[in-house]
């Protein structure tokens, strides 16, 4: 029996995965025994438990990027990281590490490289993060989602997936999502989303520009998130929600979207075959807008900043988009060329093949 401790969590971007991969690692070997490291602040303190595995925590430890009292301070607490994740591993057996970035993952990382324990990672961005920046030196098991992810022993294996994307067949579980969110059966559907937290920009715009929408002969699921919600309207076609939590359904509704690029919307809208128009996040170090190159780059997609993303955009650009469904249906298409249904079949193979290999040299 196998002991593995997966390491990650903050964002639904390490969560997500991290579980995808938990739930495949236990379908292909049952008897395994399957840890989560992370802390207490991070979605994994409620998503983890939630889905039946147990979680260990370490102290959240930001990496400083300026001088002062925190920058002072983290090396000792980097420190005091590592040593616990030891213990851990220690102390329940552990046999493989798995990291999928995040604030819990480069004390793993260290952790296992010191205990001589087999290393493997998972990097959802295009552009990787600093604590796999650091893992990929320590470990030849670098799992990437996207093509030309600067990481040393990167192998492109998609994004682990949750198994009601995975499996999604939007045309037969059309019907039921019509239903699920009230919408018309018979009408083309955009699909409005700004992740878990919502996007304000996107948010303002879509309720100001909706009419000119509507009045293209589309409906409209707009999905706000919980920070950034909007007034509604009332206006028939027009459906709002903050939160959502049958997103293949939606997914299954839509038509088009209309989408940050977060690396889990790109992975899973390319795997079933939906269209977007993305709109990346533009603060950060430009991840988003990398992760949506290929499938715009396929024809599959477009791209605006969001600085563009106005009322006047929707109206002359967005709108003439939504009047030619035969484009719409080559966007389509193409966005499936691009996509990915067996990340956490292929990441799961990774994890195996680091489990079979000899510990002691990154390559």
């Amino acid at each position: 029996m196998t002991t593995y401790l997966l390491a990650g969590g903050g964002t639904a971007g390490h969560v997500n995965p991290l579980l995808a991969t938990a739930d495949g690692i236990a379908a292909a070997e049952p008897d395994a025994t399957i840890l989560v490291l992370g802390t207490k602040e991070g979605l994994e303190a409620r998503l983890v438990p939630q889905r039946g595995y147990e979680l260990l925590t370490i102290p959240r430890l930001p990496f400083p990027r300026r001088p002062g009292r925190a920058a002072v301070r983290f090396p000792s607490r980097f420190r005091q990281a590592v040593a616990q994740s030891e213990i851990y591993i220690e102390d329940r057996k552990v046999d493989v590490v798995v990291g999928f970035g995040g604030y819990a993952a480069a004390p793993a990382y260290l952790a296992a490289q010191r205990m001589k324990r087999p290393l493997a990672l998972h990097e959802a961005n295009a552009r990787p993060g600093l604590a796999n920046r650091l893992g990929a030196r320590t470990t030849r098991f670098v799992g990437v989602t996207f093509p030309g992810t600067r990481l040393p022993h990167a192998r492109v294996v998609g994004m682990p997936l949750r198994r009601e994307i995975e499996q999604l067949d939007r045309r037969v579980a059309r019907a039921e999502a019509m239903a699920q969110f009230g919408l018309e059966l018979e009408k083309p559907t955009l699909l409005v989303t700004g992740g878990s937290t919502g996007a304000r920009s996107i948010n303002q715009t879509v309720a100001s520009a909706v009419v000119d929408i509507l009045g293209s002969g589309w409906q409209v699921l707009h999905i706000t998130g919980e920070r950034s919600p909007v007034d509604d309207p009332g206006l028939k076609g027009y459906r709002i929600l903050r939160y959502c939590d049958r997103m293949d359904l939606a997914i299954a509704a839509a038509d088009l979207a209309v989408a940050r690029s977060g690396a889990a919307t790109v992975s899973e809208f390319t795997a079933v075959g939906l269209p977007a128009v993305y709109v990346p996040y533009p603060v950060g170090n430009g991840e988003q807008r990398l992760n949506a190159r290929a499938v715009v780059e396929a024809g599959g997609s477009a791209l605006v900043r969001d600085q563009d993303f106005t009322p006047h955009w929707v109206s002359t650009s967005l709108v003439p988009l939504l009047l030619d469904r035969a484009r719409v249906a080559d966007l389509a298409a193409r966005a499936a060329t691009t996509g990915m249904r067996d990340g956490t079949a292929r990441m799961v193979e990774l994890i195996g093949d680091a489990a079979n290999a000899k510990v002691g040299s990154a390559g």
